[in-house]
């Protein structure tokens, strides 16, 4: 199938928050990040929750309703907003009456996981004829099939590609993450203005999802396979995306550095942002989403 594209538009933003997310059923989210730039050079910082040690997807949703009242938002959290969609015409393939757009996708996954609060959602993986779609910490599902939206194969193609958005087991995987982040959508959607399946709103917060590693390995740095990235890896991302180097004492923090992968989203949306041709993606997108700068 032709990938046609939308046009382009002018952005302008004031403040750029990245989110590293996480999608598991614990009452608090140790991988869950949060960094926040302004326009300018300054590096990225890291916000704490207010009341408790680390952030949980319920207070992240609350913490998005504070940050509205800043102008000019653009904000980016590093889940699959959709499923491949372009190849079989159908985010399920196979079955009747499904959801046709992310919408309806968002709905549908929120409503199989209404019984979990905290908008966890690996209920789905109980849930037949669901169920079957996904490689799941319980089984792998009889249609589960390494699909691909157009964003991940184009990323693959210029520098690197996320794990298939119906795996969930795994270092990488993106699957649970992108089902608790459906939900998160769902409540979301009346609040924000998610890019780029509707037109942009500059009174709401502009979200868009985002890809960590991609942008790193965009600044031509690789994780260290001991530690990950050190101090001067982040600060040579940094410097690519034309931002100052962070403090010298700073501790990143996180499972799986969380905080440095929430650092240079911030720093790279508020680089990247600024390139209109970004902004220019596929047709397809408003069926699957798109990483953003890919």
């Amino acid at each position: 199938m032709e990938v046609k594209r939308k046009k382009a538009v002018k952005f302008k933003f004031d403040t750029f928050v990245g989110i590293d997310w996480s999608g598991d059923k614990n009452k608090f989210q140790k991988g869950i990040s949060v960094a926040i730039c302004n326009k300018g050079t300054s590096a990225p910082k890291i916000i704490k929750p207010n009341k408790n040690m680390y952030w949980s997807r319920s207070s992240l949703f609350c913490f998005l309703k504070e940050i509205q009242k800043e102008n000019n938002v653009l904000l980016g959290i590093d889940f699959a907003f959709s499923y491949p969609f372009n190849e079989e015409l159908s985010y399920f393939p196979g079955l009747n009456k499904t959801p046709t757009n992310p919408k309806n996708l968002w709905k549908l996954i929120n409503e199989i996981n209404k019984n979990f609060d905290n908008f966890y959602g690996g209920g789905v993986w109980k849930k037949k004829p669901f169920a079957d779609y996904y490689n799941s910490p319980s089984f792998k599902g009889k249609k589960y099939q390494s699909r691909r939206r157009q964003t991940e194969i184009d990323a693959k193609n210029k520098i690197h590609a996320p794990s298939p958005t119906f795996n969930c087991v795994g270092p990488g995987s993106v699957g649970t993450g992108s089902l608790a982040g459906m939900r998160f959508l769902h409540h979301l959607k009346d609040q924000v203005s998610i890019w780029p399946f509707k037109k942009i709103n500059y009174k709401k917060i502009v979200l868009v999802e985002i890809f960590p590693t991609y942008y790193f390995r965009m600044a031509g740095i690789q994780p260290d396979k001991t530690f990950g990235y050190d101090l001067n890896k982040i600060n040579d991302a940094l410097k690519f995306f034309e931002s100052d180097n962070l403090n010298p004492n700073i501790k990143i923090n996180g499972p799986d550095q969380d905080d440095a992968d929430a650092i240079i989203s911030s720093a790279a949306l508020r680089h990247l942002s600024k390139n209109e041709k970004l902004w220019d993606v596929p047709i397809i997108s408003k069926k699957e989403g798109w990483i953003f700068g890919v």
